[in-house]
């Protein structure tokens, strides 16, 4: 495991070097939707207590990208359920697009399901930077997982990106049952479909979904053999933008920061359906693991302040760390004389020469 870790470091580096690009997922419409993927709770036949919505506003889409700029999001990445947007999706997420390009200057990524490279054209015409459209397995197991497109509908849609101009992201889930081949296929389809970013998801059991016991060649997954999955993605592709995306929080556990040598990317704030790490604690495991963060031009002073408080440390001074302690066990006196010692020693740096 060391081996691979320290080989897809050594190319992670050579093409991304220490930095970390951080990603922000809004939901723009959630559930009712006619494909039968297996993994996925807004599916037409999962029985997931999810809450489905229309298309969301643009007044929503632009309040949501400025909390993903205000998190220190790279790239703001917007998701539509259903099988593919008509003309109206496309005007109204092309509207939202140029917007969110104007007023906030982020990347963007969209995943609106099955297009053709016309409405792709429109989205591109507009300043969407990347269409996503994940392969999620093998051509092999992919019947298994989904009845109502083919692996083939998918191929189609990336490569109708490409014809008009638009990057490629396109990812996969890991422990849907497949085999190491399966895993190792995918990874190299995505060379193939020369995918500039590359979310590797790991399966996440939600009550109600038809495929929901995470598993690959007949056993669970395991913290060493997802980052075993990541090191294989980033050898394969090895100038591709690698993403320890959903799943990473429940699978890798004490083990993420690991995954930062294969990944040179990571969501913040959790995922479509899920939960995740908050958008603080994703950063501070960045620095704590000696790497640093893209962040965009105009960041917000709070955040680069927050930043500069992890790169110096300030965050483990005695009075931060109160706050593990229980606050039925401590003494106000000796509260009080921490907080005067603390104060007391931060003068003294700034005071000395």
């Amino acid at each position: 495991m060391l081996l691979a870790l320290h080989a897809s470091g050594q190319v992670r580096r050579l093409h991304w070097g220490d930095r970390v690009q951080a990603h922000v997922l809004s939901n723009v419409q959630n559930g009712a939707c006619p494909e039968d993927c297996g993994y996925c709770g807004q599916s037409r036949d999962s029985a997931a207590p999810i809450e489905p919505y229309k298309l969301k506003s643009k007044e929503e889409v632009i309040a949501e990208a400025a909390h993903a700029k205000d998190n220190g999001a790279f790239r703001y990445c917007m998701v539509l359920s259903g099988r593919g947007p008509d003309d109206s999706d496309i005007e109204h997420m092309a509207s939202c697009i140029r917007e969110v390009k104007q007023r906030f200057g982020l990347q963007t990524c969209l995943s609106a399901g099955l297009l053709d490279e016309a409405k792709a054209t429109r989205l591109k015409d507009a300043g969407l930077d990347r269409l996503n459209h994940n392969l999620n397995t093998s051509s092999r197991w992919y019947p298994h997982i989904c009845s109502t497109h083919t692996y083939d509908d998918r191929v189609s849609t990336l490569a109708a990106a490409k014809q008009a101009g638009l990057d490629v992201c396109s990812g996969m889930i890991v422990g849907m049952s497949e085999t190491f081949d399966d895993v190792l296929d995918v990874a190299c389809a995505l060379r193939e479909a020369s995918a500039a970013s590359i979310p590797v998801n790991f399966l996440l059991p939600i009550p109600g979904n038809r495929v929901r016991s995470p598993m690959c060649e007949g056993m669970p997954l395991t913290p060493e053999f997802c980052l075993r999955a990541l090191c294989a993605v980033r050898l394969l592709n090895p100038s591709a933008e690698v993403r320890a995306a959903a799943g990473r929080e429940a699978h890798l556990r004490t083990l993420q920061p690991l995954a930062l040598e294969p990944a040179n990317s990571l969501f913040l704030d959790g995922y479509l359906l899920t939960k995740g790490s908050s958008a603080h604690d994703t950063l501070r495991m960045i620095y704590d693991a000696g790497f640093t963060i893209d962040l965009p031009g105009g960041a917000p002073e709070a955040l680069r302040v927050f930043i500069a408080s992890l790169q110096v440390g300030d965050s483990a001074t005695p009075a931060a760390n109160l706050e593990i302690l229980r606050e039925e066990r401590l003494s106000q006196r000796k509260v009080a004389k921490l907080h005067v010692s603390a104060k007391a020693s931060a003068g003294a740096r700034q005071g000395a020469p």
